[in-house]
């Protein structure tokens, strides 16, 4: 079974205490984590994928404009990935598919589906944030499109606890998907 790592919208916006829309202490505590894992799927040769939320600045037609405060604006500082990850990016990034994305889902809107099926992947392991929009979004599509969902516990956060742990809930009860803990 081929698979492949899914590191969604580790950023500064998302993880920085003075980020933007920040998941607060959770998300700077998978930093360690997140790093370790992706640097182990490189050099194990699997695919590592970095679907990074963007958004243009004032976009009235965005949905996102309206619920929250602007984030991950294109050609920011906040839209960089967070702490050590930027800097495997900047070593490694040769060997990680970076992908804009403008929807919660990675999946919407872009060629993760094609990319991954070009390469006969079958099992996605996910980490980033926040576990109860971002995360669950793409999960709930990669089930619909049958892939194997491997959620890593130590490397998911949201700045909604309660949200967290229900997604979590979500994840192993409703999507099959397996959570290493």
């Amino acid at each position: 079974m081929k698979k492949a790592l899914l590191v969604i919208d580790y950023t500064v916006d998302f993880v920085a205490l003075d980020g933007a829309l920040n998941c607060g202490e959770p998300g700077v505590a998978l930093e360690e984590y997140i790093t370790n894992l992706t640097k182990q799927y490189l050099d194990e040769g699997q695919f590592v994928v970095f679907p990074v939320d963007v958004h243009d600045a004032d976009d009235p037609f965005h949905p996102e404009t309206k619920q929250f405060p602007p984030h991950n604006i294109r050609g920011t500082r906040g839209r960089d990935l967070f702490g050590s990850l930027q800097q495997l990016y900047k070593q490694r990034k040769e060997e990680i598919q970076w992908m804009d994305k403008t929807r919660f889902s990675a999946f919407a809107g872009t060629n993760l589906e094609l990319l991954l099926r070009e390469r006969e992947i079958t099992e996605l392991h996910l980490v980033g944030v926040c576990t109860d929009i971002c995360i669950l979004h793409t999960s709930v599509d990669a089930y619909n499109r049958g892939f194997k969902i491997v959620i890593h516990e130590q490397g998911v956060a949201s700045f909604d606890p309660e949200g967290h742990k229900w997604a979590l809930r979500h994840f192993e009860n409703t999507l099959g998907a397996t959570i290493v803990r």
